[in-house]
């Protein structure tokens, strides 16, 4: 999933040990992907209903092309695509991200690694006046918009890693993050009870200054992911803000719903 307000020092799991997160580099695929789609629906803090959407994913050549669509119930709209590679890393191609609505400050950014370019049109809060920006962008190998649930599913059982995502305000800066695993919940499914791993996304800010770093904020939310553990990790839960400054909304998979 998309998302994320997604290295380095040490982080804090499940029973006081502590895992080191290495230096940021690509991240190593152990799962391969391909064909997806689910259903899903994204709660306000206190439990309400906001939006529905789907998320679908599908083989483009050598690379997989990943669309997540939400639908808000005041009009807002969320759509994120991005088209990745997974020979041995991953390896992020092209995203393009949509923001617009009632719930969102306005954003349309995207960015793509094969030409360099870069177009951004942003708001720094609902209300504010529009800036946009556009130019060439040297990508890192480790930028990971949108992809910090699929590399979650690829960590090593207790692991964490580094990674870096771009954020625009509109010009481009690029963002360490930092994964880890927090710890382990249960849940149940049909009365069976199930394991969970759940995920940190964390962002370090530390080095920013000047207005970027005024607009993410000294102590930005944590993002989680949970995942249903097994050979075949599946994705859960997720919950965090989905943009700067954003409230704490709570994505899950869901199904249809038949007439009665």
């Amino acid at each position: 999933m998309n998302l994320k307000k997604l290295s380095l020092v040490l982080i804090s799991v499940a029973g006081g040990s502590f895992v080191p997160v290495a230096n940021a580099e690509p991240v190593a695929v152990r799962l391969l992907e391909g064909n997806l789609r689910g259903f899903l629906v994204l709660r306000s803090s206190d439990g309400t209903v906001i939006a529905h959407g789907e998320q679908s994913q599908r083989p483009i050549g050598n690379a997989l092309q990943s669309r997540f669509q939400l639908k808000f119930k005041d009009g807002s709209v969320y759509d994120e695509t991005f088209t990745y590679t997974q020979a041995k890393v991953f390896r992020l191609e092209r995203y393009h991200l949509v923001q617009r609505g009632p719930s969102f400050p306005t954003t349309d950014v995207s960015f793509d690694r094969k030409t360099g370019q870069y177009k951004a049109v942003t708001q720094g809060k609902k209300g504010d006046e529009e800036k946009s920006a556009s130019g060439t962008l040297e990508i890192p190998a480790d930028v990971y918009n949108g992809l910090a649930g699929t590399l979650l599913k690829n960590l090593p059982a207790g692991a964490g890693a580094a990674a870096q995502m771009l954020a625009f305000a509109p010009k481009p800066i690029v963002i360490k993050m930092e994964l880890s695993t927090e710890g382990e919940d249960q849940v149940s499914v049909g009365g069976q009870a199930r394991k969970v791993s759940r995920h940190l996304v964390k962002l370090d800010v530390g080095g920013l200054k000047g207005a970027f770093a005024s607009l993410i904020g000294k102590d930005p939310p944590d993002v989680r992911y949970w995942m249903v553990t097994g050979n075949v990790p599946v994705f859960v839960r997720f919950e965090g803000a989905m943009f700067l400054n954003g409230p704490v909304w709570r994505l899950e998979q869901t199904t249809v719903q038949w007439p009665k």
